[in-house]
């Protein structure tokens, strides 16, 4: 495959890429958004309910440490699902690991070593 070739490759697989990293990147952010304005939400309505006293300000400080508990696990439990769909998707379009072109540029050296070992005898 020629330089240009690889290059018009590269071009194209960053064109199909783009579409999908910011759809992506939108759906993300707006989740985001959601569950930050859904915690202040939350706490607002703690605050008022500690503020007229029907809640106790020690209980309220333990329900928002729950919310912020279970917003930290269920965010990593969102992350843990994305990268595999990633991953997956990836895996699908054949798109090599980081690990797959590690071990490619290994071999690779690992010739042009044998090659100048042979040029020079």
């Amino acid at each position: 495959m020629t330089e240009q070739e690889v290059s018009e490759e590269k071009t194209g697989q960053e064109a199909e890429r783009s579409p999908l990293y910011e759809m992506t990147r939108r759906v993300l952010l707006a989740g985001m958004g959601a569950v930050a304005l859904a915690q202040e939400e939350a706490e607002g309505f703690i605050k008022r309910l500690v503020e007229r006293g029907e809640l106790a300000e020690k209980e309220g400080k333990k329900l928002v440490r729950e919310l912020l508990e279970k917003r930290k696990r269920e965010a990593q439990k969102a992350e843990d699902e994305l990268d595999k769909r990633i991953r997956e998707l990836l895996s699908r379009m054949n798109v090599p690991t980081k690990a797959d072109i590690e071990s490619l540029s290994a071999k690779v050296t690992e010739l042009a070593k044998k090659i100048d070992e042979l040029k020079k005898s």
